[in-house]
C-alpha cells in the first residue's frame, strides 16, 4: 500500500487514469486496443465475406444453372 499512496501522491490528478498514446493525440492505449480488436474483426468478417461470395459464384451458380462460368 505504501507504494500506490506514494504514486497517487506522485501523480496527482493524472493516478488511475488511462495513459494517452501521445501527450498531444487524445486517444488512450485502451481506446486504441479496441480499435485495433474491431478492425481485425472487421477484416476476419470482410474475408469470410468474400470467400462465401466466391463460392457462390465459382459453384453454387453454375451448378444450379443461374449462370454460367466463363472459363
Amino acid at each position: 500500500m505504501g507504494e500506490a499512496k506514494r504514486r497517487k501522491t506522485t501523480m496527482g490528478e493524472k493516478y488511475g487514469q488511462d495513459t494517452r498514446i501521445l501527450s498531444w493525440v487524445p486517444i488512450t492505449k485502451s481506446q486504441a486496443e479496441l480499435f485495433v480488436s474491431w478492425t481485425t474483426r472487421g477484416a476476419w468478417i470482410g474475408i469470410g465475406v468474400m470467400v462465401v461470395a466466391w463460392v457462390t459464384i465459382r459453384f453454387i451458380g453454375p451448378a444450379f444453372g443461374w449462370w454460367q462460368v466463363a472459363a
